[in-house]
């Protein structure tokens, strides 16, 4: 599944903004204290400079000298920010995420966490395909234990490779008390941040967002 291109990060942005601002500011603090130097060094003798007046343009040069460092400490404060989220989502990768959403199946059983109502006495797993259709009704425990899908069909034939959704229904004497998405886990192939926000791409291509994660996992050997 293609996936659009995310904008540059706020933390990118900022550290590109500090940094330009900064370079302004220090050339500014060298031509103005070269221009101090030139005033001292050439006054005339006859009629040196006001001590008061010195004295403003010191506290001038101490002023722009600490926006000077200000600036270089907010620059380093973004650059440790944006490298410690990126270090942060880079431990993503390569996890198993539980999540609301499609799963791609390769032949290896897909993880399924239901919850149904404590009521209902019949428990049915829903699997449709990429176009929608539905292709297996599924029954199962009516717990909330994980639920390996297999993904063969009715006559042990595995289905075709692809993506999968899934939902459950749950019943209780005959009659539906709920239709709801199925939770199912699907391994991190990629994390980004944008605008602050960590991004994950799963193995089906699907994008979601890490607070949308109601678990992780690693992956099970095989």
């Amino acid at each position: 599944m293609e996936l659009n291109q995310i904008a540059p990060s706020a933390n990118t942005t900022s550290q590109s903004a500090a940094a330009a601002s900064s370079s302004v500011l220090s050339s500014d603090f060298e031509v103005f204290l070269q221009m101090l130097t030139a005033q001292a060094q050439y006054q005339d003798p006859l009629e040196p400079m006001d001590n008061s007046e010195y004295a403003a343009q010191l506290a001038q040069f101490s002023m722009v000298e600490q926006q000077v460092t200000t600036n270089d400490l907010m620059e380093q404060l973004l650059f440790n920010l944006g490298t410690s989220d990126m270090s942060s989502a880079a431990n993503w990768i390569g996890m198993e995420a539980l999540v609301t959403g499609p799963a791609q199946f390769e032949g290896d059983s897909v993880t399924i966490a239901p919850n149904p109502p404590i009521t209902a006495d019949t428990v049915v797993l829903i699997v449709n395909d990429e176009q929608g259709n539905e292709v297996q009704r599924v029954p199962m425990p009516t717990g909330a234990e994980p639920f390996e899908w297999t993904g063969l069909d009715d006559d042990g034939v595995p289905l075709p490779h692809g993506e999968y959704t899934f939902q459950i229904e749950s019943s209780a004497n005959g009659e539906i008390l709920v239709t709801e998405p199925a939770m199912s886990y699907s391994r991190v192939t990629e994390a980004r941040i944008e605008n602050g926000t960590t991004l994950l791409v799963l193995e089906s291509g699907y994008m979601i967002l890490a607070n949308n994660v109601a678990g992780l996992r690693e992956p099970p050997v095989t």
